[in-house]
């Protein structure tokens, strides 16, 4: 009986494990100085959708964040350096 409660627990536990690596990591998470491909865009706002695409946010795109500074991402696509807030950080998926 015992072990049946171990196994159950123990079961639980790696498949919420399993669930935190499947979910989607947005470039707030990145390192600094690290090459990404954008996996996505995550929002419904159609507006900030299309400003990202305007900067070359989407997917299959390189996305590097050069620094981070009082939550102003300095980020490089596409041969190009921008500043966004840590709302567009979190829009785009890595």
């Amino acid at each position: 009986m015992e072990l049946a409660i171990t196994n159950l627990l123990f079961n639980r536990k790696a498949k919420n494990r399993k669930l935190d690596a499947v979910k989607q990591q947005n470039l707030t998470h990145a390192k600094v100085n690290c090459t990404y491909n954008i996996r996505g865009i995550d929002t419904e706002d159609k507006c900030m959708k299309d400003f990202l695409f305007t900067l070359g946010c989407f997917e299959g795109e390189k996305v590097t964040v050069i620094s981070v500074l009082a939550d102003n991402y300095i980020i490089h696509v596409k041969d190009a350096r921008y500043s966004i807030d840590k709302e567009l950080a979190r829009a785009i998926l890595i």
